[in-house]
């Protein structure tokens, strides 16, 4: 098995997840006591949440590449950025990485044309749904054509991932808000929502949504297992 590196922190509660994920997730397909090879960068969520507020863009850029190169020399083979907002920067990890970089936005939209939704709505942080790095990726690259929530109800669903989620805090206020805003959205037109933020699955998930879901932080840990194990299921195989 490949080791992972993951860059997380961003938030902490979305990195325990990602971790939980590929423990379980490496249990079910090796069996045993089989866990996941994974070295975490947690990183301090605060000031790359402030340069975020600030539009710092290029310096959270730089931040994040310092923490790719350590994970690789820390003997990481794969790595993993465990958000999706800050796939804004994805850039800055790509040009100094010597292994590969499982892109959390490309994974997802493999897995959406895979189940044959065309028009899945995006619940995410406000950066991810109002800027062109993720939408405009999945409309470009994959033919998909992604839907946004209005401008009061993506003011609604950042407001809950900054103030509640990436704290650790599960509303049940808020867990109705967003199931109510999907149903809306599935109203609208959308055959699918994607969970765009790696803490919204947090409140949304398959058994409060009348369509698919796509959890970006499940589908993403997949796509890094598939690639860390890809050795060990061929020599089982031969």
């Amino acid at each position: 098995m490949k080791t992972i590196g993951i860059i997380g922190g961003m938030s902490a509660e979305s990195t325990r997840i990602y971790y939980d994920r590929l423990n379980s997730e490496t249990r079910r397909r090796l069996g045993g006591l089989h866990s996941a090879d994974v070295i975490i960068r947690s990183l301090d969520f605060a000031p790359i949440a402030e340069l975020q507020a600030a539009g710092r863009w290029d310096e959270a850029g730089r931040v994040l590449a310092a923490a790719a190169r350590g994970l690789e020399a820390a003997g990481a083979e794969i790595l993993l950025l465990a958000t999706n907002t800050m796939h804004k920067v994805a850039a800055a990890i790509e040009t100094v990485a010597t292994v590969p970089f499982v892109h959390i936005a490309d994974a997802t939209a493999e897995r959406i044309v895979a189940a044959g939704c065309r028009r899945p709505a995006l619940i995410a942080t406000r950066f991810t749904m109002e800027e062109d790095f993720y939408v405009g990726r999945l409309r470009q690259r994959f033919g998909l054509e992604v839907m946004v929530p209005e401008a009061d109800e993506r003011a609604m669903v950042h407001r809950v991932i900054y103030d509640e989620l990436c704290l650790g805090m599960v509303v049940d206020r808020s867990r109705l808000a967003y199931e109510d805003l999907a149903r809306r959205l599935i109203e609208r037109g959308a055959d699918g929502i994607i969970l765009g933020c790696t803490e919204v699955g947090m409140l949304l998930n398959a058994a409060n949504v009348a369509a698919p879901v796509f959890d970006t932080s499940l589908i993403h840990v997949d796509a890094a297992l598939d690639l860390a194990l890809a050795e060990v299921v061929r020599a089982a195989a031969e």
